[in-house]
């Protein structure tokens, strides 16, 4: 497992001399109790060339810096996002050599505990006692242990990475998030739109309007479909063994359809409802090919044989 992790890594940034640099969904697989109630799952941005001066100043990366993770979250230091370089991002450790091959729910707080007390404190604060606090923090770190993640790149240049970074250290950072409206896939497509306007948009139908990051993988393999100039790569990043497996990323309809407890009740009161419902989602499922990713990513072929060679790590996803 430890073999593939690191296959995983260097297939995000070991190209960067050789390839465009560029700025990745991470679409991210719900886990635990609220996972089971949202099965949307969670989105993040991870850009290659942008670095974290801290976790809510940006700048440039220098040489030998493998980007970060930027994303909204909820109830986190008051701040709208925050950004964490790519390895703590996943493992909470700050070298790749540290990363554990198994892990068990004592370990992963205590990495988490211990990174958050060395760079940001002073957002997420110690609770009483100096003991760990709780909260939404711990998807700050850490968020390979909890769920899987796919990464959807699409080549950026060095002058937009500084426009992105211009304009978010420039706004306000305060939060004012909206589960249903201003969501962490609301982010991921402000940012992607930054780079690309329309890149991602809203399903009116697959998601009544919500945001979704499966939504946001689908319109943006699109975008890749449509701009075949861009480079545009994916790959699986795999949750490390040890906490209760992640659960299958879902939109909105898609959850509702799939789901008993949410499909009894309304099938009882309003069953025409359900079953136009039911029937849109099928119509839409057979005739949306690959709505996470194109069915031949526009990888280099040589890149495809590279990456395959260090361990397998490039996977085209399907939707489930």
């Amino acid at each position: 497992m430890r073999a593939r992790i690191l296959a995983v890594l260097y297939t995000l940034f070991a190209f960067l001399p050789l390839a465009r640099a560029g700025a990745a969904l991470f679409v991210e697989e719900p886990f635990g109790s609220f996972g089971g109630f949202n099965p949307t799952g969670h989105a993040a941005i991870y850009l290659s060339r942008v670095c974290a001066e801290t976790p809510v100043k940006l700048r440039l990366c220098e040489p030998g810096e493998s980007g970060v993770v930027i994303s909204r979250y909820h109830r986190v230091g008051g701040y709208d996002w925050i950004a964490i370089p790519l390895i703590p991002y996943l493992y909470a450790v700050e070298h790749a050599d540290e990363i554990p091959a198994s892990a068990n729910a004592e370990m992963v707080a205590s990495l988490r505990d211990r990174y958050r007390r060395a760079h940001f404190a002073d957002i997420v604060p110690d609770a009483e006692g100096a003991k760990m606090p709780g909260g939404d923090w711990i998807q700050l770190v850490g968020s390979a242990y909890d769920r899987t993640i796919y990464s959807l790149e699409i080549e950026t240049s060095e002058a937009q990475d500084e426009r992105l970074i211009e304009a978010l250290n420039s706004r306000a950072n305060s939060t004012h998030f909206n589960l249903l409206f201003h969501n962490c896939a609301d982010f991921s497509r402000d940012v992607l739109d930054f780079y690309y306007p329309r890149a991602v948009h809203r399903g009116f139908l697959n998601d009544v309007g919500i945001m979704t990051p499966k939504q946001a993988a689908r319109t943006l393999t699109k975008f890749s479909r449509k701009n075949r100039d861009l480079e545009f790569t994916s790959l699986e990043i795999p949750q490390v063994p040890g906490l209760p497996p992640s659960k299958p990323i879902r939109g909105v309809l898609e959850s509702f359809v799939k789901s008993k407890k949410y499909v009894v009740p309304v099938a009882a009161l309003h069953p025409l409802v359900i079953g136009g419902l039911a029937i849109y989602y099928i119509t839409q499922s057979l005739f949306d090919e690959n709505p996470m990713l194109a069915k031949e990513p526009t990888v280099k072929p040589d890149e495809i044989a590279v990456r395959l060679e260090a361990g397998g790590a490039l996977r085209t996803l399907s939707y489930r």
